[in-house]
């Protein structure tokens, strides 16, 4: 088989600062996403998939990564009998880049999977239930990673779609990640059939301090990392910013560390993906 191969110089960044996470079901044809925009992709055999296919998409997966393919998986939430497979079929795969573990809810759930994964293996843990938003801070210390699984959080609690009553759990996962010294989380995805909201929910995700977003479909990849990244206007009033702190003044004005640090980090982050 033909695996696709990034040029150096479009090659993706580092799964600690990713944009985009594209969840791609686990059926032959993995090489189409590997060939996208997105920065991470994630193969998988959890909802992306009806029970019935589950079998056959592992052993599609576990294939794909064994012959030369290297991607994320998404899994089964811990202790159920498809972790146990999914765990079995991939763990070993030499093309495996991380694992993001469905329903999250407790520290223990990631300490479980990564005793069954290679030392050092990445566990993005995706949080999708009031219990898991609840247990935020600890699950945090446990992963490398939060993301936030929009769907099965709504169906669990009830809430809406809408961001006004969906910023308290944002909010948490994005303190929790900082407290527990983790990048900044991922957000949930927007619908293929709501495509005409990708922008407007992508700086939802932005204004609310998370990174990267969840991805459904390879054409919304370019549009999630372009929001995720630091515009030009961004760029340029940083610049600006440092520029006005760093000239000769008579007055001090109390707030100037933190203005400095937040036009830093947009420059330090405009660096990470080559716009500066």
């Amino acid at each position: 088989m033909t695996v696709f191969s990034r040029p150096e110089c479009t090659r993706r960044p580092h799964w600690s600062v990713a944009r985009t996470w594209l969840l791609q079901p686990g059926r032959p044809g993995f090489d189409t996403a590997t060939s996208s925009a997105a920065d991470v992709v994630v193969l998988d055999v959890e909802d992306g998939l009806p029970d019935a296919d589950k079998p056959a998409g592992r052993c599609a997966v576990a294939d794909w990564l064994h012959e030369g393919g290297r991607a994320w998986v998404r899994i089964s939430s811990a202790g159920t009998s498809d972790w146990q497979a999914d765990l079995a079929a991939i763990a070993g795969a030499p093309g495996l880049s991380g694992v993001m573990l469905a329903k999250t809810e407790s520290p223990r759930d990631v300490v479980s999977t990564a005793e069954q994964l290679p030392a050092g293996m990445p566990v993005v843990a995706l949080v999708e239930s009031a219990l898991g938003v609840e247990s935020a801070l600890d699950i945090a210390r446990s992963c490398g990673r939060i993301a936030f699984g929009l769907g099965d959080f709504r169906r669990d609690t009830g809430m809406a779609a809408d961001p006004a009553v969906l910023a308290y759990p944002r909010a948490r996962l994005v303190i929790a990640s900082r407290a527990a010294g983790l990048p900044a989380p991922i957000d949930g995805p927007t619908l293929r059939d709501h495509a005409e909201h990708l922008v407007r929910d992508t700086e939802v995700a932005k204004a609310a301090g998370m990174t990267g977003r969840l991805c459904l479909d390879t054409g919304h990849a370019e549009t999630i990392n372009t929001v995720l990244s630091p515009s030009p206007r961004e760029i340029d009033e940083a610049r600006t910013t440092l520029a006005r702190l760093d000239a000769p003044t008579d007055s001090y004005e109390g707030s100037a560390g933190p203005t400095r640090a937040r036009a830093e980090a947009v420059l330090d982050r405009a660096a990470t993906f080559g716009l500066v």
